[in-house]
């Protein structure tokens, strides 16, 4: 009997790769269930394997005798079935990439730690007899100096339209580089072309850039006439091919070596040598080792973190990709100085400021501006390329749609509204007919407000529960109604103004405003002294005068100024 029969696993995905994980999870005597969307797929499996199948991932969790699922589904839905699974009690085997984002894939690693799962990515390359050799001929030194890395993955089909080649292909090879380097990149440039689907990438050309001075570069692509699968160390002492084409001598070592004559370099090549490896099934391997963790509860060798740190590239290299080659700078991970709820989502890259706080079931999506010390409170939605700034207070239920601006200390109460089209129609989309609406500093929403795109609510101003504003709003006047309307001015403290005839106060805190010709209100200065002399003084020396003159004392003067 197989050592590993007890733990029992159910595979979800019958497609090209998952027929692969079920042979061999069968084999090793652990296939207890499948599982696929496909009722065609799931028939011809059967024929083969007579074990129960379902069409719902959902019904695996209930089944006991489960202990481990192993996802081989596409890769948008790896998220959301490894969450599911390892909230349900049960360990976990997802092919990689460990998710489409990289907050995904650190809440799945939040998720094992936290409820003691094994979560482990199916980063092939790393359980492949060459891998295995090459990384113990780096640690030993054998290639000398390491200069750079070369990687190609290239085929003709195995067309994606849920991912691009970056995310189809480049794990595997990112996933070996930083295997057999055993550091983290400090930089990340890429390159792609598209020419099926676009945006989707069809051809990328990735550098990675290390400490250590060494260069990987990953070219991948699913439009090459034929297929290659290489890997290329180059050390200064010696060279490696890796060619998992081919069926035998996979491995070839060549001691070539550099010159110098004259001081000229002359290259000086040698037969190669090729390397004995074990003919162990590498996707048979993984399993087995994947089946042992769990049985044994240890940790993978290619566990959640693992999966993450590729994540991590693939997300630095899709930017560049954005970026049309700009490098990315990759640095080693710091702990955020904010806070998302587990249950909230951030989309990368965005940008969130120190101290800011972000609650239960929130969304904020890429390419953010979010400043420091903010709250956003339960359900808030916030939609690319908004910006908010310091010390904002967004309260429940509010959705900030692109276009929208918050300057520093704006309140925005529960429920609020804005928009971002004047005319929206489900049928016509007008995305290019966004209008900008600017909220100043210091303003506040009332709750249930709504404000319509395009306008400006001025610094301070005051709008007032369920009104509806159709047209700019002064610094700091109250409005209120449908359509709101101006029934007053509020100080910068929230306090609404008195008239005292000379002009506007704040009972509160004791500020005065000047009512401008134009209609608005300015901050009066504060008065400041331009010289002041003792007064006691000035009486002891016209008492004095006084006295020695034998008249009458001079009437006290404050030598005191004010100007503006």
């Amino acid at each position: 009997m197989n050592h590993l029969e007890s733990v029992r696993v159910a595979v979800i995905g019958c497609g090209y790769w998952g027929k692969n994980l079920i042979r061999n999870f069968h084999q090793l005597g652990a296939l207890a269930a499948i599982c696929d969307t496909n009722e065609r797929a799931l028939e011809e499996m059967r024929r083969t394997y007579p074990v129960p199948s379902t069409c719902r991932f959902e019904d695996l969790f209930g089944m006991p005798e489960i202990q481990a699922v192993v996802i081989a589904a596409p890769a948008a839905a790896h998220f959301e079935i490894a969450k599911q699974a390892m909230l349900h009690g049960k360990d976990v085997f997802v092919e990689k990439p460990l998710a489409l984002k990289l907050e995904d894939g650190a809440e799945l690693v939040e998720i094992a730690r936290k409820h003691s799962r094994i979560l482990m990515v199916g980063h092939l390359l790393h359980y492949h007899p060459a891998i295995v050799e090459l990384r113990r001929m780096i640690e030993v030194g054998e290639f000398g100096r390491v200069e750079y890395i070369s990687s190609s993955r290239l085929n003709l089909g195995k067309l994606r339209t849920e991912e691009d080649i970056l995310w189809s292909f480049a794990p595997h090879d990112i996933a070996a580089v930083l295997h057999l380097l055993d550091e983290a990149p400090t930089s990340v440039a890429a390159q792609g072309a598209s020419y099926l689907n676009h945006p989707i990438s069809d051809v990328t050309l990735t550098i990675l850039g290390f400490k250590s001075g060494v260069k990987a570069q990953i070219f991948v692509s699913w439009l090459h006439p034929f297929k290659e699968q290489k890997l290329v160390i180059v050390g200064n002492q010696k060279m490696a091919v890796f060619d998992d084409t081919q069926p035998e001598n996979k491995l070839t070592l060549f001691p070539h070596r550099i010159e110098w004559v004259n001081r000229v370099p002359v290259a000086r090549p040698a037969e190669g040598q090729v390397v004995q490896l074990a003919k162990d099934e590498p996707l048979r391997l993984e399993c087995a080792h994947f089946l042992e963790c769990v049985r044994e509860r240890r940790q993978p060798k290619t566990d959640g973190e693992s999966g993450l740190r590729v994540l991590k590239v693939l997300h630095a290299a899709s930017q560049s990709v954005r970026d049309h080659g700009q490098p990315v700078s990759f640095h080693a991970p710091t702990a955020p100085q904010y806070f998302v709820h587990q249950s909230a989502h951030v989309d990368l890259p965005c940008e969130i400021g120190d101290g800011t706080k972000i609650w239960h079931f929130s969304h904020v999506m890429s390419n953010c501006k979010i400043g420091a010390n903010c709250s956003l409170g339960q359900n808030v939605n916030v939609a690319p390329h908004v910006c908010i700034g310091n010390n904002v207070k967004i309260q429940n239920n509010v959705s900030l749609y692109t276009g929208v601006q918050l300057e520093d200390d704006v309140f925005c109460g529960p429920s609020m509204v804005f928009t971002n089209v004047i005319n929206p129609r489900s049928h016509v989309n007008r995305k290019s007919e966004y209008k900008r609406t600017l909220v100043k500093r210091g303003a506040s929403l009332g709750a249930n407000s709504t404000i319509v795109c395009g306008n400006t609510i001025g610094e301070y101003a005051f709008v007032g529960a369920g009104a509806v504003v159709t047209k700019d709003v002064p610094a700091h006047a109250m409005v209120v109604g449908v359509p709101a309307r101006q029934t007053g001015w509020v100080c910068e403290c929230g306090t609404r103004l008195e008239d005292s005839g000379a002009g506007l106060h704040c009972t509160d805190c004791g500020k005065c405003y000047l009512q401008q010709s134009s209609g608005g209100i300015v901050l009066q200065p504060e008065m400041q002294p331009l010289e002041v002399v003792d007064v006691g003084e000035i009486l002891s020396l016209d008492a004095a005068s006084a006295l020695s003159k034998s008249a009458s004392p001079a009437k006290p003067r404050t030598h005191i100024a004010y100007g503006d």
